[in-house]
């Protein structure tokens, strides 16, 4: 996932990450920049079997139909041209079932084979052909890798649809939940130049990353503008790459401190109060005989963690990213040393999860709501998973009355917090053929002030503008909108970098475990970047 890379003065290391060779996939054979989108070169043509949700979003390129892993892009791993091709899991029929001469049947042209027929080529092939056929120069469609939730994003590409009147239509594929694995897939398509690749969802700290690799198309400033109005800063800056914009912002999303309102009674503290740091935060744990939930594992979690502290001691991971292996390292500094102390205390303390090493967002949730749960930093989405637990019985229906909420806890008094920034950005495929026409407008259609509005309302997952957050349904419907809001904004993102992963990758081999780390950490973690970067270690 992290391949190594080539020093920024002697080639590109944007080639290096991103080829397919460096990713270990060779690019498959059918792969074209044709007019006929989402069409192969040997005039078979991806339906949804092989290339939408019954593939995970990857089809003939990566999982098998039945979910199993082939040989990432090869066109002869055991997904393609394999055994699995011959039989009842290859595109629901495979070649020698009845899709080859169905007639029209599910193996021609149904959802299962999607006219790709695998080996079998006249089933496939006649199955393309006659969906061309019929629908002629129809409906154009955009394909969308969206990344998982409740079914907001495919709800609003159906809106979008329908306020095309008919110039095009959107189609969604859900990526994995994990961001890294998100990045995985996209890369294996981006690598391919699959030109049935229009719209993605993108983690932010991976705009850099495809912006240097020439993967995204960059919205002109005449487009720019409409993307970036009114929208919070740090989205701006983690869609920019080498100042152009690369992502339209569509949601924003920040950590809070989330607590049990009866437990900061008991522990006697306000931790909405000016300088609330993380250490009056877990003197307060210790005293109620509670908990600080957060996120520990050796994951990208950890990492927002870990920078977050470092923000908010004034510091920040490295600089100058535009330098390549020259880029300023500053986690060996006083605010490293800083985010290593506050880790270390909590993790060595009883305030500590007994599994801290291993939690993420929900095991820190479940901490919260368990009988030692008292304080917990995570996402907006708290509040809405909260109340439908409830709701469902699956908690105390007394526990949301009981939840309270303060901004990002300060590292040191008298200097603000910065909290975490995350949330999701839409990039536009380079080698799509709508990406300089439906694909813009599409993206236009998504982001639009009342989308936003609408996805905040049916996800949880707060918008990209500020706007949004003083419309009375969305205070009526979040409490805490104006503290999450002042958060986005105050919020520090992660180091914007085409070459995150690998700074991401080094900070979690050296700070993981959480109660490993000392007063050394921050040197050997800087050490070990530098390293990386300059291609002297292996993650």
């Amino acid at each position: 996932m992290r391949p190594g890379e080539v020093p920024a003065g002697g080639g590109s290391r944007r080639e290096a990450r991103w080829s397919s060779e460096s990713s270990g996939f060779n690019e498959p054979s059918g792969f074209n920049e044709s007019d006929e989108p989402n069409e192969r070169s040997d005039g078979r043509e991806d339906g949804p079997g092989a290339n939408g949700p019954e593939a995970d979003g990857l089809g003939a390129n990566g999982p098998k139909a039945d979910g199993s892993e082939a040989n990432g892009l090869g066109a002869k791993g055991p997904g393609v041209n394999g055994p699995e091709a011959e039989g009842p899991k290859a595109d629901g029929l495979g070649a020698s079932g009845p899709g080859a001469n169905g007639q029209g049947g599910p193996g021609a042209d149904g959802p299962g084979a999607g006219g790709r027929g695998a080996r079998g080529g006249g089933g496939g092939a006649a199955g393309g052909r006659a969906r061309r056929l019929r629908r002629g120069r129809g409906t154009p469609t955009l394909r969308w890798y969206t990344n998982p939730d409740d079914g907001g994003q495919a709800k609003l590409a159906a809106e979008c649809t329908r306020a095309s009147g008919g110039r095009y239509k959107i189609e969604t594929s859900v990526l994995p939940i994990d961001a890294t694995a998100q990045r995985e897939q996209l890369v294996r398509r981006l690598a391919a130049k699959d030109s049935g690749l229009d719209i993605m969802s993108l983690d932010p700290v991976f705009v850099a990353e495809a912006a240097n690799a020439g993967f995204l198309r960059a919205f002109p400033p005449n487009e720019a503008e409409q993307f970036t109005r009114g929208v919070f800063p740090p989205a701006v800056r983690n869609s920019t790459w080498e100042g152009k914009l690369y992502a339209a912002p569509f949601w924003a999303n920040t950590q809070i401190l989330w607590y049990r309102k009866s437990v900061a009674k008991k522990a006697g503290v306000d931790p909405s109060a000016p300088g609330f740091t993380w250490d009056k935060l877990i003197d307060a744990a210790l005293r109620s005989g509670t908990t600080v939930g957060a996120q520990g594992n050796k994951y990208e979690g950890y990492m927002v963690w870990v920078n977050a502290l470092i923000a908010s001691a004034g510091g920040q991971i490295i600089g100058s990213a535009e330098k390549g292996d020259d880029a300023t390292i500053g986690i060996d500094s006083s605010a490293g040393h800083r985010a290593a102390q506050v880790i270390s205390r909590l993790a060595r303390s009883r305030a500590a999860s007994p599994t801290l090493s291993t939690d993420i967002e929900e095991q820190a949730r479940s901490l919260l709501n368990g009988p030692r749960g008292g304080f917990m930093v995570n996402w907006g989405y708290i509040w809405r998973a909260e109340n439908g637990d409830a709701e469902d019985g699956v908690i105390d229906k007394r526990i949301p009355a009981d939840l309270g909420w303060a901004r990002y806890p300060a590292v040191d008094p008298g200097r603000p917090s910065k909290p975490p920034f995350g949330g999701i950005e839409l990039g536009i495929g380079a080698y799509g053929k709508y990406r300089d026409t439906l694909a813009v407008e599409a993206v236009r259609c998504v982001t639009s002030t009342p989308n936003m509005k609408k996805y905040m309302i049916d996800s949880g997952n707060p918008a990209a503008r500020a706007e949004v957050f003083d419309d009375p349904e969305i205070v009526k419907e979040f409490p805490m909108a104006g503290l999450i809001r002042d958060s986005i904004n105050a919020a520090a993102p992660r180091p914007i970098t085409p070459y995150y992963t690998d700074v991401s990758g080094a900070v979690q081999s050296r700070w993981h475990p959480p109660a490993s780390v000392d007063a050394g950490t921050p040197h050997r973690s800087g050490t070990f970047i530098r390293q990386v970067l300059r291609d002297q270690a292996l993650l």
